[in-house]
């Protein structure tokens, strides 16, 4: 049995409709700020992942540096020589002076 009730239903239906889309609404504005959040925190880890590229690449730079000091002669003559002023018996050192600003 089919009962027209006229306006009446077409009014429930447009009724629960609405009420549907005010709940995908609420839904939506509810989780809104999470999102954001979490939107936040992805901008946040990629940051986090790029300085930690940085720091990695800066401590394989420093380990070189290091094994390169701790097992090659060479690298310490050559940082005695530089840093230091240090030469060998019979060398002659020429040191170049920036002039002083005259005022």
């Amino acid at each position: 049995m089919n009962v027209n009730l006229g306006i009446w239903d077409k009014l429930t239906k447009l009724a629960v409709f609405l009420l549907f889309i005010l709940g995908v609404a609420g839904v939506a504005l509810w989780y809104f700020p999470l999102i954001k959040q979490n939107e936040r925190m992805r901008q946040d880890m990629l940051k986090l992942d790029a300085k930690i590229k940085i720091e990695q690449e800066r401590d394989r730079t420093l380990r070189s540096s290091f094994d390169a000091v701790r097992n090659n002669p060479k690298t310490i003559e050559r940082l005695a020589r530089a840093n230091l002023g240090y030469a060998k018996p019979g060398e002659i050192i020429i040191r170049f002076e920036e002039p002083s600003p005259r005022r």
